[in-house]
């Protein structure tokens, strides 16, 4: 069974749409595997602070498949497509990996490119998959966070109960 890492964000209520993001994604998806959550700054944009996180869960479903259920979840908690790419967002759920998978195709990149480049998404994919090697970068987790220039962005965790 494929194992995917799903990277969770919310800066629009955060508290509320990460929780029912949480709970839209164990109703389909089973047990899920939970990182703790962050607070990080709006990347890319003026914006209020973000909650992130990163879930983990074996699924049955094929890549697209699992990619246009998260889609569906964000739309279900009111994901407004209609600004820039980088904007404030309800919920933000994007699939980071799916077990090994290279893919560039129909608008997925797997494995998604943020996680080499953003702090809000190594930490906690590194904090719940420390031993997993990055299918293009060849290392681990941890050791792409141990290397990872951390001045760049602001991150800290945040007490969190679901």
């Amino acid at each position: 069974m494929p194992r995917i890492y799903i990277s969770l964000g919310s800066n629009i209520d955060r508290e509320a749409n990460t929780r029912e993001g949480v709970r839209a994604l164990a109703e389909i998806f089973g047990e899920l595997e939970l990182s703790s959550v962050y607070e990080s700054e709006a990347v890319g944009f003026e914006g209020d602070a973000f909650y992130n996180m990163v879930i983990a869960c074996d699924v049955t479903d094929d890549v697209h498949t699992v990619n246009r259920i998260l889609r569906d979840i964000e739309d279900e908690n009111g994901r407004d497509r209609s600004g820039p790419k980088f904007s404030s967002r309800t919920l933000d759920l994007d699939l980071l990996l799916y077990d090994d998978l290279i893919l560039n195709e129909l608008g997925l990149r797997l494995p998604r490119e943020e996680i080499l480049h953003n702090a809000f998404v190594l930490w906690p994919l590194a904090e719940i998959a420390p031993e997993l090697t990055h299918p293009e970068a060849g290392k681990s987790n941890a050791d792409l966070w141990q290397a990872f220039d951390k001045t760049k962005e602001s991150l800290k965790p945040v007490e969190f109960e679901f």
